[in-house]
């Protein structure tokens, strides 16, 4: 939602996205990967790979811009599973996107290349350990804003200070708004 802001207010933006597994990245089971045609067998936890695949089979449309939007709409405002059949139609539907096709494409395993070599990249290069994470040039970092700025001049200052940060001030770590406990 910050950068749809940040864009709106006709910053224009260079954002390439990639594939992270929270799925892959909190499993300490030996040799398993959310990526392997097996994955799924024993029970396994395979969540987030339907949505990725979806998202792949989008992306050999050309349309992932904005079927990645229509998801992240359907998770995140309509509190719709990301991995439902439902959802992902919805989000093909409303991108755009050939159904036959896409159907087609989200079905082939070949999709999971895509999420292993941007997964192992962000994780073998960068250290990332969660999503979102903003990566520039000189430094990445971790960020939840929620909600987003109205404001589309505050959006882009609030995008701004949060590149500075990443980039610039590579001794902070990490910062974390303690939460009052609830008196009831």
């Amino acid at each position: 939602m910050l950068l749809r802001r940040v864009q709106e207010a006709g910053r224009p933006l260079d954002v390439r996205w990639r594939y992270f597994s929270l799925t892959q990245v909190n499993n300490d089971e030996q040799g398993w990967t959310i990526w392997s045609p097996d994955a799924a067998a024993n029970g396994a936890d395979v969540r987030g790979r339907a949505a990725f695949m979806a998202a792949e089979a989008a992306r050999r449309q050309d349309h992932f811009n904005a079927f990645h939007e229509a998801l992240l709409h359907r998770r995140h405002q309509l509190r719709e599973d990301a991995d439902a059949d439902t959802t992902l139609l919805a989000a093909a539907e409303e991108a755009g996107l050939d159904r036959e096709r896409f159907e087609r494409d989200r079905q082939d395993p070949s999709t999971l290349e895509a999420l292993a070599r941007d997964h192992l990249e962000a994780v073998e290069e960068r250290g990332v350990f969660g999503t979102p994470t903003l990566v520039t040039p000189t430094g990445a970092g971790y960020v939840r804003v929620r909600p987003a700025p109205e404001a589309p001049e505050e959006a882009v200052r609030t995008f701004d200070e949060l590149i500075d940060l990443i980039s610039g001030r590579p001794y902070v770590l990490e910062v974390k708004r303690p939460r009052k406990p609830d008196k009831t």
